[in-house]
């Protein structure tokens, strides 16, 4: 994706995007993360340089989701296109979604007010928004239930996927080209959402010592994620494994 205009900018490191994003504390930014297996990031990828083009006090960066992992995590980002509007380190709005008309109407209302000096100022990188009251973020599950809970979630069928998404709507690349290769390989599978669960989702890092997803799971143990499944098909021991 070509850089079209002064303000629009294609990430290509960590370095990179944190000198674009506090060169000017004061300044607008739209940050775009979208992929280029999905197709609406295509259109909402013209949509941002028309914004751009639009606004050239606005600062627009274009950051590949799955190539720019560090970043990616940092701001939460779970499914594109995703996009976040900041002043500065302050997050004024996110918008997930190939909503054209959102976006433009966010990124309008933001450049036409004024810039403020809010009351307190940090370096780090902003949070994802929630309105989950702290209190009730307690813990309700002991790690004991939670593992047995685990253990029946990955022995519910002789092969399960835990994913971003289902398999008709996946949510993330790995998970969709996983989901492809399980479907080229015509074996039944049952499948989890980890992005419902947070519970689920760390606590399978933990019980299984994986830390990213999707995680593949046969016979109730851990095979891996989408590069030892690719590879166990390539070699023949996955057909072994699941008959």
């Amino acid at each position: 994706m070509s850089e079209t205009t002064n303000n629009l900018h294609t990430i290509h490191s960590s370095s990179q995007f944190q000198e674009l994003l506090s060169a000017d504390l004061d300044r607008l930014s739209l940050i775009n993360f979208w992929a280029p297996w999905a197709a609406p990031c295509t259109q909402m990828n013209d949509v941002v340089s028309e914004l751009a083009k639009k606004h050239p006090s606005l600062l627009a960066l274009q950051v590949e989701a799955e190539d720019q992992e560090e970043i990616t995590e940092s701001f939460n980002i779970e499914a594109v296109p995703s996009f976040l509007i900041l002043r500065g380190h302050t997050l004024l709005e996110r918008i997930e979604g190939a909503d054209a008309v959102r976006l433009t109407q966010a990124v309008t209302k933001h450049t036409s007010a004024a810039p403020y000096k809010p009351l307190s100022h940090s370096d780090a990188r902003p949070a994802k928004p929630g309105n989950v009251d702290s209190r009730d973020e307690e813990k309700t599950e002991t790690e004991e239930q939670l593992n047995t809970r685990l253990r029946a979630l990955m022995n519910q069928s002789k092969v399960v996927l835990f994913m971003k998404g289902s398999p008709d709507a996946p949510r993330c690349g790995f998970s969709r080209k996983i989901v492809g290769l399980l479907q080229e390989q015509k074996v039944p599978f049952a499948h989890f959402d980890i992005l419902t669960d947070e519970s689920v989702r760390q606590g399978l890092k933990t019980l299984n010592d994986w830390p990213t997803f999707p995680q593949l799971i046969i016979k109730g143990e851990l095979v891996g994620g989408l590069d030892i499944a690719q590879e166990m098909v390539d070699n023949g021991e996955f057909k072994e494994l699941v008959d």
